[in-house]
Order: C-alpha cells, then sequence, then structure tokens
C-alpha cells in the first residue's frame, strides 16, 4: 500500500516525539482520520467535546510538559474554533501547533462550503509560521519548519491541508530545482548576553541596597540559580503569575503573586526597593513596579522583542536566564545590610497570617478564600494546579503555596475564561502518573468545564493516576467582572448581566460515571477535599461560596484588607444595594493608581 501525504504528516509528527494531538473530527480531515486508523492510533487522537477545547488542551499538555503541544481541527467552523486556545499560547509564549483541513483545491476560490480564508484567519494568531500544503514534495519541510518555529518562538504555527492533497500518494523533495529538503533535527543551544553588558547590569546590582527580583515563566529553568541570586543580594522574590511555580513559596523572602491578583508583600517589594531584577517576565502592569526613577533596573529575557518595554531598565540581557544569570553570580558582592531581607520576610509571615485570618472569616454560606486556604496542606507534592480566569484565580494565586515538585499554570495574558478544565486534562495527558487539581468558577465551568467532564470520563482509564480534581466555586455570580463594576464603575451588580443559573455540578459529575461531591457548610471543606483527593477517578467538587467575599487588590493595607472583608459580610443582608451601603468609597480606595498607602 502506498503512503498517503496524511500518513506522512503522522509519521513525520511521530518521528519528532509528539505522542499525543488534541482535536475533533469532521470532514475536512477525513484523509487524517483514516490515517490515524493505519497508524493504530499514533500518536494518540484524542478527542474533546469542541475544538476550542483541543486547543487549550494542547496549550495545557504544552505548559505543563515543556513539550510541542498539538491540536487539529477540520476546515470552516473546526479552524475557527481554534482561535481562542491558540491565542492563549500566542500570549503566554507556548509552542503549540494546528493542524487543519480545507476544502479540495478544485474547489477554493469558489465560495464552496465550509471554505473560509485560513491564511486571512490565522494570520495573527500563528503568524510566525502558517502554510497550505499543495503538492506532497512540500511535506516534510512545511511540518519540520512549523514544529521548528513553535519551539524556537514559543508560539502557536500552522499547517493548512487541504482534503485532496491529504489523499495524494506521498513522494519526497527531489535533488532539484525549487525543491526544498528537510532534516528532523533541532539541537539545543544556549543565547548569553555580552561580557560587556554582563558588567554593567553586576555594577547596579552591587550599588542597591534594597533588592527586589521578579521572577516569570521564563525562570523555570533556572530555579536553583534564582535562589542562589536572591540570597546573595538579600532580595525579595515576586513571582508574575505565569511564574507561581518557579520559585518555592516556602522560602522565606518569595512574597508570592504580583499584581492586582498580588500579594501585599509582593506590592511593598516593588514599592520601597531602590533596585529591580526581572527574570523571564512580561509582566504588563507598570504601576505595581517601581516609580520611576526610584530604582535602578535590570531585565533578563531570551526574546529580544521583549526587553525594555515594561520599566526603564538601564541594562537589558538578552540570553537565557540559567546563562545568563551563571554569568552574572561571580560578579555580584554580598556586601549588605540584612535589614531589608528581614524587612520582607517579616512582610510575608503578617501577609500570612492575615491571609489566614481572612479565610476564617464566616461567610454566606462558605468563604471562597477558606476553600482554597483548606486545601493548600492538602495539595499532593507532585500537584498539577490550573486556575481558570476569575475571582477564583485571586484565591489561586493568593492562598497556595508552590512548594520544589508541583506546578502550576492559568491564561495569564489572555486571561479567557473556560481554560481550567481542559488545562488540567491536557496536564494529565503530560503526566499521567501525577494529580491534577482545577480551580475553576460557576461561569467558566458552565462556558467549557461541564463538556470537558465528558472528556475526563472518556479518557480517566488511560492515566496511571487517576486523580482529576474539579473544584467549582458555585456563587451563582460571574464575580470577578461584579466587583470590577463596583470598584471601576461605581455601580451595583447589574443581575441581568452577571447572575447565572444554578447548576448542580456535582450531581452533573455523577450522571457521568464521575465522583461528585456538594458542599454546603465551612465544617465540610475539609472533608470535601480529602474525598476528591482520595477518589478513584475524575471528581468534581461543588463549593457554594459567598460572592460578597471582595477580592481586595495588594495596595490596600493590612488593616484594610481585614476590615473590609468584615464590614462587607457582616453587613451584607443585601448585596444589590452594597454600594448604596457606602461600600464605593471603600472599594475604589483600592483602585491602581491610587495614592500608596
Amino acid at each position: 500500500m502506498s503512503t498517503k501525504v496524511s500518513d506522512h504528516v503522522l509519521q513525520r509528527l511521530r518521528e519528532w516525539g509528539v505522542d499525543h494531538v488534541f482535536g475533533y473530527p469532521g470532514d475536512g480531515i477525513n484523509g487524517l482520520l483514516a490515517a490515524w486508523g493505519r497508524a493504530e492510533n499514533k500518536p494518540r487522537f484524542v478527542q474533546s467535546r469542541h475544538e476550542e477545547m483541543s486547543a487549550f488542551e494542547a496549550v495545557g499538555y504544552a505548559k505543563f510538559s515543556g513539550r510541542l503541544g498539538v491540536c487539529a481541527a477540520t476546515s470552516g467552523p473546526g479552524a475557527i474554533h481554534l482561535l481562542n486556545g491558540l491565542y492563549d499560547a500566542k500570549l503566554d509564549h507556548v509552542p503549540v501547533l494546528a493542524i487543519v483541513g480545507q476544502t479540495h483545491r478544485t474547489a477554493m476560490g469558489g465560495s464552496y462550503q465550509q471554505e473560509v480564508d485560513l491564511h486571512t484567519l490565522f494570520k495573527d494568531v500563528a503568524s510566525d509560521f502558517i502554510e497550505t500544503v499543495t503538492v506532497p514534495e512540500q511535506l516534510p519541510n512545511v511540518i519540520d519548519r512549523a514544529i521548528r518555529t513553535a519551539y524556537a518562538r514559543h508560539a502557536p504555527t500552522a499547517i493548512i491541508i487541504p482534503g485532496d492533497v491529504q489523499e495524494l500518494d506521498y513522494s519526497p523533495p527531489t535533488h532539484e530545482f525549487k525543491m526544498v529538503p528537510s532534516s528532523l533535527d533541532r539541537s539545543t543551544w544556549t543565547a548569553i548576553p555580552s561580557e560587556e553588558s554582563i558588567q554593567r547590569a553586576a555594577e547596579i546590582l552591587n550599588s542597591g541596597d534594597k533588592v527586589a527580583i521578579l521572577v516569570g515563566q521564563g525562570a523555570a529553568g533556572a530555579r536553583a540559580e534564582v535562589e542562589q541570586i536572591a540570597e546573595l543580594l538579600k532580595a525579595g522574590v515576586a513571582k508574575a503569575l505565569l511564574g507561581k511555580d518557579v520559585l518555592s513559596d516556602e522560602l522565606p523572602y518569595v512574597t508570592g503573586s504580583i499584581g492586582l491578583l498580588g500579594t501585599r508583600p509582593s506590592y511593598e517589594l516593588m514599592r520601597d526597593c531602590d533596585t529591580l531584577l526581572t527574570i523571564g517576565s512580561s509582566f504588563p502592569y507598570t504601576q505595581f513596579m517601581p516609580d520611576f526613577g526610584k530604582a535602578r533596573g535590570v531585565q533578563i529575557d531570551i526574546d529580544p522583542h521583549m526587553v525594555g518595554m515594561r520599566y526603564p531598565y538601564e541594562v537589558n540581557l538578552v540570553g537565557d536566564a540559567k546563562a545568563t544569570l551563571e554569568a552574572l553570580i561571580p560578579l555580584l558582592s554580598a556586601d549588605r545590610g540584612r535589614e531589608w531581607h528581614d524587612q520582607v520576610c517579616a512582610n510575608v509571615t503578617r501577609w500570612r497570617e492575615v491571609m489566614g485570618r481572612r479565610a476564617e472569616l464566616s461567610a454566606d454560606p462558605i468563604n471562597p478564600e477558606y476553600v482554597a486556604h483548606v486545601l493548600d496542606p492538602l495539595l499532593p507534592a507532585d500537584a498539577m494546579v490550573s486556575s481558570d480566569s476569575g475571582s477564583a484565580a485571586n484565591w489561586y494565586a493568593r492562598h497556595l503555596t508552590m512548594k520544589p515538585g508541583m506546578r502550576s499554570s492559568l491564561s495569564g495574558t489572555l486571561a479567557t475564561m473556560g481554560c481550567g478544565v481542559p488545562y488540567a486534562i491536557g496536564a494529565k495527558f503530560a503526566h499521567p502518573d501525577r494529580p491534577a487539581i482545577a480551580l475553576v468558577g460557576d461561569g467558566a465551568m458552565q462556558m467549557n468545564g461541564m463538556a470537558e467532564l465528558i472528556t475526563a470520563a472518556k479518557y480517566r482509564d488511560l492515566w496511571e493516576d487517576p486523580r482529576l480534581v474539579v473544584a467549582v466555586f458555585n456563587n451563582h455570580d460571574l464575580n470577578q467582572v461584579t466587583w470590577e463594576m463596583r470598584a471601576m464603575e461605581g455601580a451595583p451588580s447589574f443581575l441581568p448581566s452577571q447572575e447565572i443559573p444554578d447548576v448542580q455540578y456535582a450531581a452533573f459529575a455523577r450522571s457521568l460515571g464521575l465522583t461528585g461531591i456538594r458542599v454546603e457548610k465551612p465544617e465540610d471543606v475539609e472533608a470535601g477535599w480529602r474525598a476528591g483527593l482520595e477518589a478513584d477517578g475524575p471528581a468534581v467538587i461543588e463549593f457554594l461560596t459567598d460572592p460578597a467575599v471582595p477580592p481586595i487588590p495588594p495596595h490596600a493595607t493590612w488593616e484594610q484588607m481585614e476590615a473590609t472583608a468584615a464590614s462587607i459580610l457582616k453587613g451584607d443582608a443585601d448585596r444589590g444595594s452594597m454600594i448604596k451601603q457606602g461600600l464605593k468609597a471603600k472599594v475604589q480606595e483600592f483602585l491602581p493608581g491610587r495614592e500608596k498607602q
């Protein structure tokens, strides 16, 4: 039997080490589906409920494995559905390859069914590489370039294969004019800044007495070096949300997340420092960084296109984080006092005490902070945690202690809803021997999560460790936007847009043969978590939480963080009239750009 183009596509993916493709079938990729049958489902085709979920699962797989994520979809609507997940990959700098079908070449340009101009459609999201395969000889070069580019640029790429091309006999490129050969190898490489720029950076860091370090996901491969330089400089370390698992929160000088969802110690670290070192982060919110002119700055980033645009750094070191720090550390002096270090550590200790007290505040029926607070000591040592966008991300950012060996992620830059559950599924395929936990609001669960529970049920038997725990914060409210309306617009909750139906999430999980647990009282929260974490397969824990618990921004004072939550929870009988009760002024005090406490 001859080798078809579709057969060669799967063969080349296998040769690149691709073992999973997340997709949804359609006649635009019928040739590829037939090839999967001939290839005995290698690489494994993982069927989601929706193409957007296929893309999210590919992103989750890539984020938690460090390897290429691959998704596949049919032409027209299937390709369109991939976009949101691919944009998530683009904005968070994740290597993902999309393989999409197209109408037959004979019909292209004829306004045929499901014919969409896919080059225009993917022009922005896959701007680093997108190509249509029109003849067999274009392969394997197109696949190889798409994969190499995805890895090199940390970006999504796309390959379009018309349906009739998938069915053609494969013939490789020949040694002739206008043929493009290809090869598989992708050797590793390391970028290191010039010696002169390293020395300039060292001069700045050595001159500082109050050093702050900001790390993002780009520092993930340099954990030991980040710890070493932090201890050498007696610095505090704040983490962008995408870098939450880069450094252990058990280290006393790690101040936690930064930004609107961040911690008070991180806010104070940036407010009071005289020197800033940013490693592998493109954190965009300048108002949470030192005032211009107050701190000298050094940045380390692998991408020359992303340096120097978040803060007026004096030195921008373009290079691999690990290699750059290895070159920088020998030039640094440890000759500085411990007062700054001790103050940073004291702030971290106080923060943990305050957050513990906030979590213990009574609520109606359950304080959502308490839900995350109780999970924290129960997290398995090898846990993989995903968070959806929304108020649940506040509790993820502030209450979960990342320890060595744990992994976590969320949609950091696009901040899209609906990624929490498919991320966890992608993580399970990346590491089937590890437990995954997804923290999801009820809005995101209704948007995407419920359907993907079907996917979890379908593939549960493939996972060596079958645990995939989905925690749903059920408060009948699109809570993050509700609080943004109150704070930024000075308006009460607009119920027609914010109130969402009450759904029996645990019962739905049980209808799929999964474990379903409904927790209605604070005293049952710990037992609910334990039951979910001890289940013999995927589990949904539905926590009935109070939408009136405010996600107070980190630049609120220590006292306001406690007092505002207590006053709201104590006096809020009518949540719709909260602003009328005088809370508008309190909330507005915490807006970015206001006078710093």
